[in-house]
């Protein structure tokens, strides 16, 4: 990280050395820490919405590592000489009532003045040394699940253009809100090799981090991938944020497109997404029964995208 020398200490089971969701750190044989931080300014124009999602996108790095968020601070950025203390409120509220939904405890929290309101949450949560899922578990063989659709971040800058209308911000909003934390539960239950969280990287960005993490090949069949059909038409239309544009950027050297798939699709695959879904990879013969069980407890959009392979290392054959 910027060159930093880090701190060696062998209870440190995830650190900075390679890119993962969080932090984890042992306290005994059968306990460890998960931590993470997560804040940003809003993205839809209700307060209390804007909380919600935040809350849940936060929560959403301890549910991709398999792990049970227990306690969470409060992170706030407010301008308060230019916007009406009641905002804030509001936005409090909605990342409150989202942490109650995850049975996570208020601990506090830190708030400063700026320019532009920003919030988000500092979250500890806990999970069994041993079960612990990170991005370099993939294996040959696996099968690739995601759980939400792509898209948010093409949906949510149509919307500050005044282009998206109040169906289409309610469906993605929707998702946005949802917790990971019942399909974080089922692979817990099934056992799988390695997962991440889909956010600000995009799918092929996290899914570049994985092969990385795990020394492995991918392959995602572009016609699988679940995607809000608006997010479609915008991204024809242009309106992507500068963050995919970014990641696309950063991550090109890593992709070999394999026949026809328009620039438009490309961006919707490195779409910046706001609490997306988990990335899973799952041994074939687990996967079906992953995906069964995902569908029953409510994660109707997931889907199977892909496959780990062993060669080429360190690449994403999209077809």
């Amino acid at each position: 990280m910027c060159g930093l020398p880090l701190i060696d200490d062998p209870n440190l089971l995830v650190g900075l050395e390679k890119a993962d969701d969080a932090g984890v750190y042992k306290l005994s044989e059968e306990l460890a820490i998960i931590q993470t931080i997560d804040f940003f300014t809003p993205i839809v124009d209700d307060p209390f919405i804007f909380g919600q999602i935040a809350a849940a996108n936060a929560l959403s790095d301890v549910y991709a590592m398999g792990g049970r968020p227990l306690t969470a601070m409060n992170v706030v950025c407010f301008p308060i000489k230019t916007m009406d203390i009641s905002v804030l409120r509001e936005v409090l509220e909605g990342g409150l009532e989202k942490m109650r939904e995850a049975g996570v405890a208020l601990v506090g929290g830190h708030t400063i003045e700026d320019d532009e309101l920003k919030y988000g949450l500092s979250v500890t949560g806990i999970i069994h040394p041993q079960r612990l899922i990170t991005r370099a578990g993939a294996k040959a063989g696996d099968k690739l699940i995601l759980t939400k659709p792509l898209g948010t971040g093409i949906v949510n800058t149509a919307l500050k253009g005044g282009l998206a209308d109040e169906e289409t911000v309610a469906k993605v909003t929707r998702y946005m809100v949802t917790l990971n934390n019942r399909a974080s539960e089922l692979m817990q239950e099934i056992g799988v090799n390695a997962c991440t969280d889909v956010t600000g990287f995009g799918l092929l960005g996290h899914a570049c981090e994985v092969a990385q993490n795990s020394e492995v090949g991918m392959r995602i069949y572009a016609a699988s991938v679940p995607v809000f059909a608006e997010a479609v038409e915008f991204a024809r239309m242009g309106l992507v944020p500068g963050g995919t544009h970014r990641n696309r950027e950063f991550r090109s050297s890593m992709i070999e497109i394999a026949g026809e798939l328009p620039d438009y699709m490309q961006d919707v695959l490195f779409d910046a997404q706001t609490s997306g879904g988990l990335l899973i990879s799952v041994s074939a013969a687990k996967a079906d029964l992953l995906l069964a069980r995902l569908h029953e407890a409510g994660v109707v959009e997931a889907c199977i995208i892909g496959e780990v392979m062993d060669q080429p290392r360190n690449r994403i054959i999209i077809e």
